[in-house]
């Protein structure tokens, strides 16, 4: 029952002192006390009754409700019978704290209260323990079997008033019940479930997001069944980025045992749904194994082309050999500190596998376009591409240069190819939480090649640029391949020492004058330089008059002894600003 119940009773005659936001807050049972500190014999959701008899002076309500709000006891009810009116103290100590205070009046008895709130608790537990047995039934009898996750949720929509929806590591909804979440939210609560498994904390986890202001979820882990060991028995770095989420649009932390089973059961139904569907990936993974295993031991072109004109109506069904193709390398890495080593290669293949499915789409089965191998830790992906996209991908023959100056479209049938960065764009935020602060997640991406003789230089491409991204800071990186022909490919792998000694003999001597005389040599000179060193157009974008350019530049030029009228110091200033 809630306190909102309490104060509607005409009956108990209670008065609301305080706390008119927290009136829906669940009352599990009733104390009466007159202790100065009754912590021992609380558990928590109760409504406490007192008789005032503890307090002396006006110091004694601050420890007192302290103490109440600290064990999580629903609501407090003070009688008057004692001092009259409820003292001002206290109903300020309960502001502080966020606890509903109710004042009873003198005419009724604290056993007439007591005795209606055990009347009211028995009566709904044993209402929902009857109701449990039977969604318990109508659940296992119309389970994944019978019409995969969304029966199971509407089940729980239609039964229980719960909207939940199933969520992958990275936010995306595999199914759902009513409305979708949005894109951030359901990202969002993809992080607050992966961070909390890494810390090792039992579901359901209590989440909120920016996205849904005033609405908290409940966050259920749904355990993969049908992987070998047991999951207690494995590295929680092993699963938490591939399995799924159950997220209910309710507060969990006050139902009780009976529903949070009935919850329990729910996320075992999915999971052998989520169990068959990985089963289901089984020929894809094999296909693309062979591929990879024929691009890297030197097969001829007509071997592989051969392979895969086998695979392509797999992946593409209904539209025959795939035209092109791109591959996409991703390694997951962990710091190590003793302890059996962790077996990547499996987790960067179904994380790969999650990514590269069309954020577009509902439901697990959109994967199935994916071919995904690994080799030690390192998972491979081939894409085929349609026609159409291949055309549209910048690399491919008859390409536009200018076509993914934005987010890359879907993938499959959309109108261009895979794109480093918009890989990770919805994904960084989850995946970065997951990783915690002992992992990294890194990409690299191949142009578009058209026959099999270009695989295997697609691959040595995409590996290529992943070690750039390897190369970068942060949690989740990636790279393409027009990276790959720019000065950005070398950068990363200059030594530290060299990097910090090159660019502190360029760029320090303009930034301590920058910092005694504010003299901004500094941005003048990246304005230059990306103005190619035209005075007109660098003028006009820093807003100066040409001969105050001219006097910064000779300035930058004293301080260095440089000349950036020559190409060569022209270069050495655009690294070490790259490289700073």
């Amino acid at each position: 029952m809630r306190l909102r119940a309490l104060l509607e009773t005409d009956a108990l005659g209670l008065r609301l002192l305080g706390g008119d936001d927290e009136l829906d807050r669940t009352v599990r049972g009733v104390m009466t006390t007159d202790l100065r500190d009754p912590s021992r014999y609380l558990s928590g959701g109760e409504l406490v009754l007192t008789g005032l008899a503890w307090r002396r002076t006006a110091e004694d309500s601050e420890p007192f409700v302290r103490i109440l709000a600290s064990a999580g006891v629903a609501g407090l009810a003070a009688g008057e019978a004692e001092l009259g009116d409820v003292p001002d103290d206290l109903v300020e100590a309960c502001v502080r704290h966020r606890l509903p205070l109710f004042a009873v009046n003198e005419s009724v008895a604290f056993a007439t209260i007591t005795e209606h709130v055990v009347r009211q608790v028995s009566g709904e537990r044993a209402g929902d323990l009857a109701a449990v047995v039977d969604r318990h039934r109508r659940l296992m009898t119309s389970g994944p079997a019978g019409g995969g996750p969304e029966v199971v949720l509407d089940l729980l929509g239609s039964d229980l008033d719960l909207h939940a929806w199933v969520l992958s590591p990275t936010g995306r909804r595999i199914a759902g019940a009513g409305d979708p979440l949005p894109a951030g939210v359901s990202a969002a609560l993809a992080g607050e479930h992966l961070a909390a498994t890494r810390t090792g904390r039992r579901g359901p986890h209590r989440a909120t997001a920016a996205g849904a202001p005033g609405t908290t979820f409940s966050l259920f882990p749904i355990r993969s069944t049908g992987r070998g060991a047991a999951p207690a028995a494995r590295d929680v770095r092993e699963t938490v980025l591939s399995e799924w989420l159950l997220a209910v649009e309710a507060d969990a932390s006050d139902w009780p045992a009976a529903r949070l089973d009935l919850l329990q059961g729910v996320t075992q139904l999915i999971a052998v749904e989520r169990d068959r569907r990985e089963a289901a990936r089984t020929v894809r993974r094999r296909l693309a194994q062979e591929v990879l295993e024929l691009v890297q031991s030197g097969a001829a072109p007509a071997e592989i082309a051969a392979r895969l004109r086998v695979a392509a109506p797999v992946l593409l069904p209904g539209l025959g050999t795939a035209p092109h193709w791109q591959v996409v390398v991703a390694r997951v890495e962990w710091e190590q500190e003793g302890g059996a080593p962790i077996e990547a290669g499996p987790v960067s293949q179904s994380l790969l596998e999650e990514i590269l499915v069309d954020p577009a789409t509902t439901g697990a089965e959109s994967a199935d376009r994916i071919a995904v191998a690994h080799t030690g830790d390192e998972a491979i992906a081939l894409v085929p591409l349609p026609a159409v996209a291949a055309a549209a991908v910048p690399g491919a023959p008859d390409a536009p240069d200018d076509l993914l100056e934005g987010p890359a479209a879907d993938i499959g049938t959309s109108s261009a190819g895979l794109h480093a960065d918009a890989l990770l764009a919805a994904v960084r935020e989850p995946l970065s939480a997951g990783l915690d602060g002992d992992g990294r997640l890194t990409f690299g991406v191949s142009a578009a090649v058209h026959s099999a003789e270009g695989l295997r230089g697609a691959l040595e491409e995409a590996r290529h640029a992943r070690r750039v991204a390897a190369a970068r800071p942060g949690r989740v990186c990636a790279a393409g391949h027009h990276e790959l022909a720019s000065h950005v490919l070398l950068l990363p792998f200059v030594p530290d020492d060299v990097r910090r000694a090159f660019t502190a003999r360029l760029l320090d001597p303009l930034r301590e004058y920058d910092r005694r005389h504010r003299a901004e040599l500094i941005p003048t000179l990246e304005a230059f330089l990306d103005c190619d060193g035209s005075w007109t157009r660098c003028a006009t974008r820093l807003h100066l008059h040409v001969n105050t350019l001219r006097y910064r530049v000779g300035r930058i030029e004293q301080l260095t002894g440089r000349d950036l009228s020559r190409l060569e110091d022209k270069l050495d200033f655009f690294l070490a600003l790259r490289m700073s």
